[in-house]
């Protein structure tokens, strides 16, 4: 595996500072049952790491105090950890928006047989990776067979009723370039998948995000062994825009790693690049409680440029 971060000052991507903090992202393992080639986690089943008990009730205790309305859970499969069901419950318990960050697969998994109307049942918002409506280019880059599998999933999580207008179900998206390339416009392409996928496998689901693929991890370190990621930094710093700064994901949120050492965004914690304060160490997320981040700097490299390029990308979609 390349190390990318190195590589991340050539352009100097301009100085930000955080705003009220809304969404803890938590990323509880990077156990998968998929190893896809566009992930910036480098998840696979054969990862162990997994997030204590003790740091679960660190998370716990920080949304409770703090202004946080958002509790975004990840990894790998995020299903995957044994207390998983236990933070969805205690989330929506102290009234949080919780959205899981699914790869529709893992609904299939033996031992997940239930999940479905786990979710629907806790009125999870569900976040679905996607990368394309057809067979080919989603089994190529997640592997043979996910496709199908996929469509299983969502047609389980439609008849609960996700997706369908005025169920208050979340069912979105996820759009990944198939290599690098910015992703095409949000707004068209959420109607041809909406068409495709309605028309072709009687699926439906709520919106569409599309992001641009991280220069880091698994798929910067293809870039660098192809010779192309000079080329795609530079893809992604030309589209700049200036006007996405102000919407950025991490101007609102905390990530928090298995450890539960806590950065800025996820990007930055796959490349180890932590949230400091006034320049201290790496900082645990119980050190976090009953702290104000308002004002605080972001820790900024290059591969930001992949957030604010053309119409901007977060873990929300598209910015523009």
């Amino acid at each position: 595996m390349h190390a990318t971060l190195p590589l991340m000052r050539q352009y100097g991507f301009p100085a930000l500072r955080r705003s009220r903090l809304e969404t803890l992202q938590v990323n509880l393992g990077y156990k998968c049952n998929q190893s896809c080639l566009h992930c910036h986690v480098n998840a696979g089943p054969t990862r162990t790491e997994m997030m204590s008990p003790e740091v679960l009730a660190d998370v716990l205790t920080l949304v409770k105090v703090s202004s946080v309305k958002n509790l975004d859970i990840t990894g790998g499969a995020p299903e995957l950890h044994p207390q998983f069901r236990d933070l969805v419950s205690r989330g929506r318990e102290l009234g949080l928006r919780v959205i899981d960050r699914c790869n529709l697969s893992i609904l299939l998994e033996p031992g997940q047989e239930d999940l479905a109307e786990f979710l629907a049942d806790r009125r999870v918002e569900v976040i679905a990776s996607l990368p394309c409506y057809t067979e080919e280019l989603v089994d190529r880059q997640r592997g043979k067979g996910v496709y199908e599998k996929s469509i299983r999933a969502l047609r389980r999580l439609n008849a609960l009723g996700y997706g369908a207008p005025g169920s208050g179900l979340e069912l979105n998206l996820i759009y990944n370039p198939q290599g690098a390339s910015l992703p095409p416009s949000q707004e068209q392409l959420e109607k041809d998948y909406k068409r495709e996928l309605g028309e072709r496998c009687g699926v439906a689901f709520n919106r569409l995000f599309t992001l641009a693929n991280m220069p880091i991890q698994r798929f910067g370190s293809t870039l660098v062994s192809k010779g192309r990621f000079n080329e795609y930094m530079g893809l992604l710093h030309a589209a700049h825009r200036d006007e996405n700064l102000a919407s950025v994901m991490c101007r609102s949120l905390v990530s928090v790693d298995w450890q539960g050492y806590v950065y800025d965004c996820d990007f930055n914690q796959m490349l180890d690049l932590p949230l400091s304060l006034e320049g201290r160490r790496k900082l645990r997320v119980s050190e976090l409680i009953g702290r104000d981040l308002s004002g605080n700097a972001i820790a900024v490299r290059d591969h930001c440029y992949g957030c604010t390029a053309g119409q901007g990308s977060s873990c929300g979609g598209a910015l523009a």
